[in-house]
């Protein structure tokens, strides 16, 4: 009996023993899970946290290529974009450029060749050439991958205004050389022959020399006035003072000026401008832009003929025209004859005037708020410059700030009128 329940008392302690260890291992493997869970959740954070710094550095720099003026474009080895900007798009002239090819996406063989060079040397290239008319500097960069490969960014500059810049800049310095070139070299001349000692000049061949050379200096003065009047104007120096004025006194007045210059060819200045028309202009600027467009057509009318210069309205402008009978501007010049220092035909134009006539024009009527033009040959035959000022009586509208701004400056100018 006593070793029966020794055996019960023994087994019981085992199965007791086992009960217990079997509850230690559980207990061990519950905070085993819950260490995983732990570091699974850690894990997770850290992922989470991962992928917003991703997206956000993502963010930043799909941002950052957008808002860029340059082209940014990232092409992987064969040559199929993985990323592009906006400027990129607006090349390519594709809103979704991504998986597409490059050579489907612009025909430019030099931008393909340089593509090219710069995946064979694996080293950065900088080069400049032109895209469908416009000029760019571009930089290649290949970009390695390690096992995935390598793919190529590619940055493009559009330096067509630098290149055009550049360009106006030579011409300038060709134009203002040949134009201070004449009337030098005329005034030294002239003064070398007043004082020859061999053949002392008569008093009145010396007045007349001395008349040649004011005549050029004054040319000079004039080359001059011209080029400091359109820096001013173009960089917003020049103030106009917009008053009510009778249009056709302006166009008088013009006219009175330049009468002897039509006297010599035997031209005949013919005005039809109503009296009732006022317009919103700064005289003396008015002025000058007729008397720059006149004497155009005084240079190129055939003497004998008639210069006609005439007035219509229309809603809230007046549009003046001066019409010649001169050959005309051609079709493709009609917007160049405005640059500055550019002149149609050197070769015909009897070497007068530097090219910046019209050129001030625009600028002078653009600071009126209007709009100028040459019609071309295609459109009847003769000169035809016209351009538009505002009236005196126009309707701006309430909201029109650019209309206040001009009723400031008109009331302004009224109340100094005494001036």
């Amino acid at each position: 009996m006593e070793l029966v329940l020794f055996v019960a008392l023994s087994f019981s302690a085992i199965l007791a023993f086992c009960a217990y260890r079997q509850r230690r291992e559980l207990q061990d493997v519950g905070s085993a899970i819950e260490s995983r869970d732990e570091a699974i959740g850690e894990l997770k954070a850290q992922v989470e946290t991962l992928e917003r710094d991703k997206m956000a550095s993502q963010t930043l720099a799909s941002t950052a290529s957008d808002v860029a003026f340059d082209t940014i474009v990232l092409l992987d080895e064969d040559l199929r974009v993985v990323l592009a900007n906006r400027a990129a798009e607006r090349l390519f002239g594709h809103s979704c450029p991504i998986g597409k090819r490059l050579t489907d996406l612009v025909d430019s063989p030099e931008l393909y060749n340089l593509v090219q060079v710069a995946l064979r040397e694996e080293e950065s290239v900088e080069e400049q050439f032109a895209i469908g008319g416009s000029n760019y500097r571009a930089r290649f960069q290949v970009i390695s991958l390690g096992r995935a490969g390598s793919c190529i960014g590619i940055g493009l500059q559009d330096i067509t205004e630098l290149v055009n810049l550049n360009r106006a800049r030579r011409d300038l310095v060709a134009n203002i050389s040949h134009e201070l070139r004449t009337p030098i070299t005329r005034i030294r001349l002239i003064i070398e022959g007043l004082f020859l000692d061999a053949d002392k000049p008569k008093r009145k061949a010396s007045i007349q020399s001395l008349k040649e050379i004011a005549m050029e200096t004054d040319a000079l003065l004039w080359l001059a006035q011209e080029l400091l009047d359109l820096s001013m104007i173009e960089s917003g120096e020049a103030i106009l003072r917009l008053v009510k004025t009778p249009l056709k006194q302006v166009v008088d007045d013009a006219i009175e000026r330049l009468e002897s210059q039509a006297t010599m060819k035997d031209l005949n200045i013919v005005s039809h401008v109503p009296r009732k028309f006022d317009v919103l202009c700064d005289a003396d600027q008015l002025k000058r832009v007729l008397g720059n467009l006149i004497h155009n057509a005084i240079k190129w009318s055939p003497q004998g003929e008639t210069i006609t210069i005439t007035a219509s309205e229309q809603d809230d402008e007046i549009t003046v025209s001066i019409f010649d009978n001169g050959p005309g501007v051609p079709d493709d010049l009609r917007s160049r004859v405005f640059e500055r220092f550019y002149q149609a035909d050197v070769s015909r134009s009897g070497d007068e005037g530097a090219g910046l006539g019209l050129a001030i024009c625009k600028h002078i009527i653009e600071a009126h708020g209007g709009r100028i033009w040459a019609e071309g040959n295609s459109q009847g035959k003769g000169g035809h410059f016209l351009f538009t000022v505002l009236r005196a009586d126009a309707n701006f509208g309430e909201d029109a700030p650019v209309a206040e701004a001009r009723r400031a400056q008109v009331a302004l100018s009224e109340s100094a009128s005494p001036l």
